[in-house]
């Protein structure tokens, strides 16, 4: 049986038959979306067995964006073909829409780019003493994905056939209103940039106020927020505009941690106060955890109600918490050893009562 090629030919390109087109324009598109699915799962693969971030981030972000791109050329090409039969209003819209979702994918492979580009880092460089902290890398990713945000709208508009410089001087007398209406909003970003650039505090650091019920450790810091994680487990949220106008103290910052104690003996043990006084002294010279070029001193400090009270006033080497209250038990105790060794005894809350003998007498 012959076939006759003239007559398909002339069956496939009748107007009757544009549907196939159509359907061949698609089944294209899944075919290509499937082949380019397969080649990125390979190359995900072998990008996360290199120690390069930029081309497993390109890879892992690239994905759907790419496929959305392919779905969005496929459907416009079988939109296009389908224009030229059907002749409807609704066809127009193809092209814009074409460009605007575009525009739109490319800024969504972006965001998503620097979002990866931000765990990757922060992922591989954790030790890493020269890289960069979480607060310069929270503030540069977030300020980058403004941008491709701005960048993004302006375009999409220009696509649309608005003119940008109408735009930007609209946006200048309308920027008046916009500060009224959003003042706070304006102020918690303000206090963000401030935040970024004085640098009181940063992610991972423990923070306090003397002002406001506030401490605990930084987790983020947003462009209007800042979340505290409190000891108490539970989350704090603190607008940045506060910051702004209350006192932060950063413990996470200090050099040294403060030994500050006051103890009293008994008013028998007043002969061999200098004694005590002065062992303690050096016990603490001598202490290894203690820092001796910090202020170091014992002194007797004043005839309490029931005691001879002098103070320690010491720093130690650590910051750390726990080891912290470790050496301070421990000065504690040779402090006491040393007072039971010269035969007095730590004084606690006591009254004399004085009574009359010749009322005792009766």
């Amino acid at each position: 049986m012959s076939i006759n090629i003239d007559l398909i030919f002339e069956y496939l390109t009748d107007d009757r038959w544009w549907i196939i087109q159509v359907f061949l324009a698609v089944f294209t598109t899944i075919s290509i979306n499937l082949i380019v699915r397969l080649i990125l799962a390979k190359l995900e693969m072998q990008a996360m067995r290199t120690y390069n971030i930029w081309d497993e981030s390109l890879i892992i972000s690239g994905g759907k964006p790419l496929t959305v791109l392919i779905w969005l050329i496929g459907l416009s090409f079988a939109a296009g073909i389908a224009e030229q039969q059907a002749h409807s209003d609704i066809f127009k819209l193809v092209s814009p829409v074409r460009e605007i979702g575009t525009i739109i994918i490319i800024a969504w492979f972006l965001i998503r780019f620097i979002k990866r580009l931000e765990v990757s880092y922060t992922l591989k460089n954790l030790r890493s003493q020269e890289a960069l902290d979480a607060t310069t890398l929270t503030a540069l990713t977030n300020l980058a994905k403004i941008s491709i945000v701005i960048t993004c709208i302006l375009v999409s508009m220009q696509s649309l056939g608005f003119s940008i410089s109408g735009v930007l001087a609209f946006g200048g007398i309308g920027g008046i209103a916009i500060g009224f209406a959003a003042k706070d909003m304006l102020a918690n970003l303000f206090g963000s940039l401030i935040i970024f650039l004085d640098r009181p505090f940063k992610i991972g650091e423990w923070i306090r106020s003397p002002d406001r019920e506030i401490e605990g450790t930084v987790e983020q810091i947003g462009w209007r927020m800042t979340v505290i994680r409190s000891f108490a487990k539970n989350p704090i949220y603190v607008p940045n505009s506060v910051f702004s106008t209350i006192t932060i103290e950063n413990p996470s910052r200090m050099t040294n941690r403060r030994i500050h104690e006051t103890i009293g003996i008994r008013y028998q043990d007043f002969k061999v106060l200098p004694l005590i006084v002065h062992d303690v002294k050096q016990m603490l010279l001598e202490h290894p955890q203690i820092d001796t070029n910090q202020t170091l001193m014992v002194h007797f400090n004043k005839f309490g109600a029931s005691s001879l009270d002098f103070f320690i006033y010491a720093f130690t080497k650590t910051t750390v918490w726990d080891e912290y209250h470790s050496i301070k038990q421990h000065v504690l105790i040779k402090t006491g050893e040393i007072i039971e060794k010269h035969g007095g005894e730590i004084a606690f809350p006591t009254t004399a009562v004085l009574l009359n003998q010749a009322n005792t007498s009766n």
